[in-house]
């Protein structure tokens, strides 16, 4: 059996109750999980489907030494076991040996994501809450943290940003995270942020915005603009940026604080109907305005993922009535994504998604390039 790194990085990880495993180990259900995931599966009805066809069990015996496969209920109930915790400690620490040897000047997205369809089952007091962080040029989740209500996802990103290696890289995240001691944390760890300014810090945002609006005082700023057609729909982005805080009082409070700026978004319909969205940020790195936009596109990267996730594996539409076995999927379904991801960063693939996950599906050895890749 060949050492694949993703697959031996949860051989030990913890459950919640004591499991010997007599009748089938919860790392050999935990491996058919990833490797259904890898094939696109949605569910874990699909996925043991999947894995007791004929194909499916020799390619398990040959290359896992997986000799049974356990019944549908025995592989959900395996699932519940696992700690999410445990899962996730894995997950990071697998994610650090597939990083890039320089992760200085990458952007971290921070952002939370809902499963909708847990808000109607009696099971959960409040809707699935989990915060992701993501590395936004190379595509990977790096960490996640299941939080009870959105407003949690405030100390649930200090206490990721403490689990993962910041050093040098632009912490980005929306306007919840736009908190001093949020800013604090970052630079504590080696970071530098961008955080996104509303009125939940109303006197920042006011001061920043009378400095903007200023005609005059925007043409002594930084500015750049970028024009982009998608699908009929023309977005015109202009950021404007500046170093030149002194005269902002509350800066004090922020650390480091070295820069404000702004990002007007002009959208132009196909009826030709014009909308306008302003933008205001504060950084601790002095940033011109094609950095500004820059850093704060790279915000938006881990929506790609939170689409993959709703697209490919319809996480919203989860029946799954265990918390443990959601949250439990959820790292799954990720680890399975980065997996592809890394794949398609280092052999240069431009297939989709999609595309390599039904090739595995109709072939189980097209996974093995994607689990030994370097």
């Amino acid at each position: 059996m060949e050492n694949l790194r993703i697959i031996e990085s949860f051989r030990d990880v913890e459950t919640t109750e004591e499991h010997h495993g007599h009748t089938y180990s919860v790392w050999r259900a935990l491996t058919i999980a990833i490797l259904g995931s890898l094939c696109g599966l949605e569910n874990v009805s699909k996925i043991h489907q999947w894995s007791t066809s004929e194909q499916v069990r020799k390619f398990l015996k040959e290359n896992f030494a997986i000799y049974s496969v356990p019944s549908y209920v025995w592989l959900l109930e395996l699932l519940k076991l696992i700690k999410p915790e445990s899962l996730s400690e894995r997950f990071t620490m697998w994610v650090s040996t597939i990083l890039p040897e320089s992760i200085k000047d990458l952007t971290i997205s921070f952002d939370g994501k809902t499963f909708r369809s847990t808000g109607n089952m009696r099971e959960y007091e409040n809707p699935l809450h989990i915060l992701s962080a993501h590395f936004a040029e190379i595509g990977l989740t790096v960490s996640q943290k299941t939080v009870d209500v959105k407003s949690n996802e405030i100390p649930a990103m200090r206490e990721l940003l403490k689990l993962i290696d910041v050093k040098g890289c632009m912490v980005v995240a929306d306007a919840l995270h736009c908190q001093t001691e949020t800013a604090k944390t970052v630079i504590n760890e080696g970071g530098d942020y961008l955080l996104s300014v509303k009125d939940n810090q109303k006197t920042l945002k006011q001061d920043i915005e009378s400095c903007i609006q200023d005609a005059e005082l925007r043409k002594s700023m930084d500015t750049t603009t970028k024009v982009e057609n998608n699908g009929g729909r023309i977005e015109k982005r202009t950021a404007f940026s500046t170093t030149d805080i002194e005269w902002l009082e509350t800066r004090k409070l922020w650390m480091n604080m070295a820069s404000i700026g702004a990002i007007r978004n002009i959208f132009t319909d196909s009826d030709g109907k014009t909308t306008e969205e302003w933008h205001y940020y504060i950084s601790s790195r002095p940033l011109s305005a094609d950095e500004l936009l820059k850093y704060a596109r790279n915000e938006w990267s881990i929506e790609s993922m939170h689409w993959l996730l709703d697209v490919h594996f319809r996480e919203d539409y989860s029946r799954v009535r265990d918390t443990n076995a959601n949250q439990n999927l959820n790292i799954i379904r990720k680890a399975a994504l980065n997996s592809i991801r890394n794949f398609k960063n280092i052999t240069k693939s431009k297939r989709a998604f999609s595309k390599i996950m039904f090739e595995c599906l109709l072939n189980c050895n097209a996974l093995l390039p994607i689990l030994n890749v370097n």
